[in-house]
């Protein structure tokens, strides 16, 4: 049982959780909760170690290397309350979209650096809950195994075809592998995203929380939008993505 907030390994638990740097180095990805630690081990993650409170976590261990601490230590270690007592270090994943074979109706998101970790663990649990193959981050300005990115994707990071490459990579991609291409941004040749198709090979892009898309996809893609008849003129990301996914599920549907 570990009992001191000053254990080394609390110390390193710590460190790991709050420097993204340093954990990025350490090649791990630092899994908090029930859920998100079943489905680390569901997709075959490789654990390094466990640390269980066992006044808060109610079923068997999971196999591999654990470390019981008490409640004061688990406080110290846990990113947020209420995770059911239970942290994992797992090694992280190497991707690589070269090697990725898209199905012959496969739908992708592209997000454009995207900024806000809570904005990429929804879009993360959008794409795995209505269908969506892969999902591309350009350019990306935060790192897919921010523990915020985990909590609001609620462990579906983990069973997701994710890439993280430079815009022009996604496009030779998506252009050698035959998709329709589409972004979304205000113009005035913008048609109803209700009105194109999705059931063949499509991609949709969706541009930064702040600017929108960049110029690099004007001229590469068709342009969509979300039909809306109040007097606000855009929706959250992870909203709008929401809406886009749902709609490539409902036509696949029909």
């Amino acid at each position: 049982m570990i009992e001191s907030t000053q254990n080394d390994k609390i110390k390193n638990l710590v460190r790991l959780n709050d420097d993204n740097r340093y954990r990025r180095k350490a090649g791990v990805v630092v899994v908090e909760g029930q859920q998100e630690n079943e489905r680390a081990i569901q997709f075959g993650y490789e654990a390094i170690e466990f640390y269980i409170c066992e006044k808060l976590f109610d079923k068997e261990p999971p196999e591999g290397k654990v470390h019981c601490v008490s409640e004061k230590v688990y406080e110290k270690i846990a990113y947020r309350g209420g995770t059911e007592g239970i942290i994992g270090i797992y090694k992280t994943k190497e991707t690589n979209l070269d090697n990725f074979s898209p199905k012959e109706d496969a739908s992708i998101i592209v997000v454009e650096g995207t900024e806000k970790p809570g904005n990429l663990g929804a879009i993360l649990r959008s794409c795995e809950a209505f269908g969506i193959e892969a999902l591309i981050i350009t350019d990306p300005k935060t790192d897919i195994y921010n523990p915020n990115v985990l909590r609001s994707s609620v462990g579906c990071l983990f069973g997701m075809n994710v890439f993280t490459v430079e815009n022009e990579k996604a496009f030779q991609f998506l252009k050698s592998n035959k998709f329709q291409i589409f972004s979304t941004y205000m113009s005035q040749t913008a048609q109803d995203i209700y009105k194109k198709e999705f059931k063949h090979k499509s991609a949709i892009i969706f541009g930064t929380e702040h600017s929108g898309i960049s110029q690099f996809w004007l001229n590469k893609s068709e342009n969509i939008l979300i039909p809306m008849v109040g007097t606000i003129d855009s929706l959250n990301l992870s909203n709008a993505v929401a809406i886009a996914c749902y709609e490539v599920l409902r036509q696949k549907k029909q």
